[in-house]
């Protein structure tokens, strides 16, 4: 929920959804993300977090480590696919965006489109976008990235929190409520990401984050849409079958 950023566009979704690259510098800087990404993923893979310098990423993605750094403050960040700017843009829209609609609404449009984004820049990679989610999932299992990950699980939950309280009115310090959704919104994108990974990315994450708002704003009952998601994608994938038929 980017929220996420850091873990970004990672795995909890910081980022706002994105428009098209409308220029050719545009389309070329995002090309040279991707291959940031794709270098720092593959290396990890093969060799662990602490084996690899930013130095083998870049030449592996034929850049220079200065524009490595134009990219990602960080190994960690790269790897994440975090990316700082949109912590702000996110903060600001939940701050700002749709007044007067309830902050579980624009939490869930707002991270719905994040998760569409997220989805995107997987594939956008090349290849199975599945196999560049384990590879991320499993460097996480590295001591270092561990407790990286966790602080920045924090700070962007905290800011979730901030920018929530910000547009209610009121402050983490004397009001609750702010934090327990902010932990509740991350929690949500969490466990779709987890679910869209095991379901091998046939339920779109997207749609996952979508019905896990609405059953989060109806109290969480038993019989909610979410629980037969899976069902609910099989069934449209055998209508369209039959359509192209």
């Amino acid at each position: 929920m980017t929220v996420a950023s850091s873990t970004a566009a990672g795995e909890t979704g910081h980022a706002l959804p994105r428009q098209a690259p409308a220029s050719l510098r545009e389309r070329k800087k995002l090309a040279t993300r991707h291959d940031l990404r794709r270098a720092t993923l593959s290396l990890v893979a093969e060799r662990g977090f602490s084996n690899v310098t930013v130095e083998e990423i870049a030449e592996a993605a034929n850049v220079s480590p200065r524009t490595f750094f134009n990219y990602f403050p960080s190994k960690e960040a790269a790897l994440f696919g975090a990316n700082p700017e949109l912590a702000a843009a996110t903060r600001d829209a939940i701050e700002h965006q749709a007044p007067g609609e309830p902050v579980v609404s624009v939490l869930r449009s707002l991270m719905t489109a994040q998760a569409a984004a997220v989805a995107d820049e997987f594939a956008e990679l090349g290849g199975d976008p599945m196999e560049w989610l384990a590879r991320m999932r499993s460097a996480r299992t590295d001591p270092q990235l561990h407790a990286v990950h966790g602080a920045q699980m924090a700070a962007i939950e905290r800011s979730l929190a901030e920018a929530i309280a910000q547009r209610l009115g009121t402050d983490v310090g004397r009001d609750p409520y702010p934090g327990l959704l902010a932990a509740m919104a991350t929690g949500v994108f969490r466990s779709s990401m987890s679910f869209w990974a095991a379901s091998g990315g046939t339920v779109p994450l997207d749609r996952v984050v979508d019905l896990a708002f609405a059953a989060l704003a109806s109290g969480l009952p038993e019989n909610s849409e979410l629980r037969h998601v899976t069902a609910t994608v099989t069934e449209n994938n055998v209508a369209d079958r039959k359509d192209n038929l």
